[in-house]
């Protein structure tokens, strides 16, 4: 019994994990996993902006590749609403389904 007690032995035999150290594994895991934003050029982004336009005013279907830190992911459908105050876009990717995007997550825009 007292080796047990000595030595830290009494954690070390320990297979008990807490809720708190395993929300803290995952959320170590999704650091190493997680992806930086890559820097966009003023030329990007006027094409982006001219994409978002030509979306807005004549009703073309875009498609916009949107950064997240764990997936970056591709939207496609109508801009509907141009916020520049808020900085961000209504894209109407299905019939009732929409999604707000900050402009500063979009990676690209094309027609």
């Amino acid at each position: 019994m007292s080796k047990k007690l000595t030595d830290n032995g009494l954690f070390d035999s320990s297979r008990m994990m807490l809720p708190q150290h395993k929300s803290e594994i995952l959320a170590h895991q999704m650091g190493l996993k997680s992806e930086t934003k890559p820097v966009i050029d003023e030329q990007e982004w006027q094409l982006i902006g001219q994409a978002l336009q030509d979306s807005f005013n004549d009703h073309i279907k875009v498609t916009l590749t949107v950064f997240d830190p764990f997936n970056t992911r591709d939207l496609t459908g109508f801009v509907t609403v141009i916020n520049t105050f808020r900085k961000e876009i209504k894209l109407s990717i299905a019939q009732d389904e929409w999604e707000w995007i900050k402009f500063g997550d979009i990676i690209s825009a094309s027609t």
